[in-house]
């Protein structure tokens, strides 16, 4: 009975203590003490996630750097191409909508005969101006025929071979091309300079001109076929004591932008020099 007393009172006791805390528990005694360790709790793993995470980073930094500038590489390989590809679109484009405009020029004029040419070349000289094109006597064409586009007139034929020609430019310092003005109906001369400007000469006094006149060929001297389009006049200059005044023209011709040309193929220039008088020194 003495051995059993205390045991059972220990039993007891125990039964009291674990009934009296589930009471405190389930009265919500111990929620700040369970929420301070919970938190306490929360602060230690995210702590050693964090440190875990930034040590696997570190070991992984450089396969990672390796496959981001692989990556890198790749796309711009990509964006290279993508570009080529825009830049030679672009390029089949402008040269779809010049010959588009080339062959409505040709049907707009079908008295005349037509051969397209590409440029191939310039004359590296500051002071000429000419223009290789990559059609020659094989196709056709001859010394003097004239060059043109569909916004006008460029030059001339001044040399061939079997397969290219050089064209002479209206802006050549040795350029001269009898002209007339639309508007006037007068007749003058279009030179060209070392600078690629254009100037008329030989304007009678007595001749009514003004800015914006349309610039045409004359067909005169037999070099060009009439009514080919040059520019429009700008920059008037008439002094009461000279004989003649000038004005400027402006080609209607982008001449650093040529690419395709029309050589008129069935204009022959005739050379009239043998009937000009010649000069009395």
């Amino acid at each position: 009975m003495k051995s059993s007393f205390p045991r059972s009172l220990q039993t007891t006791i125990i039964f009291l203590v674990v009934g009296g805390i589930l009471a405190l528990a389930l009265g919500g005694y111990f929620s700040p003490v369970s929420n301070l360790f919970s938190a306490s709790l929360v602060s230690v793993q995210t702590w050693v996630s964090t440190r875990y995470i930034t040590i696997r980073n570190f070991f992984n930094a450089p396969s990672d750097i390796l496959s981001l500038q692989q990556r890198n590489a790749q796309l711009e390989a990509e964006i290279s191409g993508l570009q080529t590809q825009v830049i030679q679109l672009q390029q089949q484009l402008t040269d779809t909508q010049v010959l588009a405009a080339l062959v409505d020029f040709s049907q707009a004029n079908p008295e005349s005969i037509y051969k397209a040419a590409s440029v191939i070349g310039r004359d590296p000289s500051p002071f000429l101006h000419y223009i290789i094109i990559n059609s020659g006597s094989n196709d056709g064409l001859r010394r003097g025929m004239p060059v043109v586009t569909n916004q006008g007139l460029i030059g001339r034929i001044d040399a061939v071979i079997a397969d290219a020609a050089r064209v002479q430019l209206i802006t050549d310092p040795a350029s001269a091309v009898n002209i007339r003005l639309q508007s006037a109906d007068t007749d003058a001369v279009l030179v060209g300079s070392v600078t690629g400007d254009l100037s008329l000469e030989m304007i009678s006094q007595d001749v009514k001109i003004q800015e914006g006149d349309i610039v045409l060929t004359s067909g005169l001297g037999g070099d060009y076929p009439p009514d080919l389009l040059v520019g429009q006049l700008f920059n008037l200059r008439k002094r009461d004591y000279e004989l003649f005044q000038e004005a400027s023209v402006q080609s209607t011709v982008d001449f650093s932008r040529l690419e395709i040309v029309l050589v008129i193929m069935n204009f022959k220039p005739i050379d009239i020099t043998p009937l000009t008088p010649e000069e009395i020194p």
